[in-house]
């Protein structure tokens, strides 16, 4: 079993940048694929990038393509989403995932493991 916290979440005007961190506890981090999800309010979670347990594969949702971008240090059991050129769209909780299958992960809102989310909040 593995925990998720996710942080660094807050409130940016349009064309910002945040950084958020989710930090991993439990079992072995670098065996588990890794993702990042996002709810709106009254709209469904959706998924907006993963990463394989090495770092080398990554997907983003084609909405953040261009100005998210995932990444993970294993030593440190920490994954991280650099978000840059925010938009009022991008507003919602953002959920970090943990899964060990990578199609789960990317096509499916099944992954095993949750963090709680963190709120970001894009002023226009």
């Amino acid at each position: 079993q593995v925990q998720l916290v996710e942080s660094g979440g807050g409130l940016v005007q349009a064309g910002g940048s945040l950084r958020l961190s989710c930090a991993a506890s439990g079992r072995t981090f670098s065996g588990y694929v890794m993702g990042w999800f996002r709810q709106a309010p009254g709209k469904e979670r959706e998924f907006v990038a993963a990463i394989g347990g090495a770092g080398a594969l990554r997907k983003y949702a084609d909405s953040v393509k261009g100005r998210f971008t995932i990444s993970r240090d294993n030593a440190r059991d920490t994954m991280y989403l650099q978000m840059n050129s925010l938009k009022p769209e991008d507003t919602a909780v953002y959920y970090c995932a943990a899964d060990y299958s990578w199609l789960t992960m990317t096509s499916t809102l099944g992954s095993a493991y949750w963090g709680q989310g963190t709120q970001v909040t894009v002023s226009s």
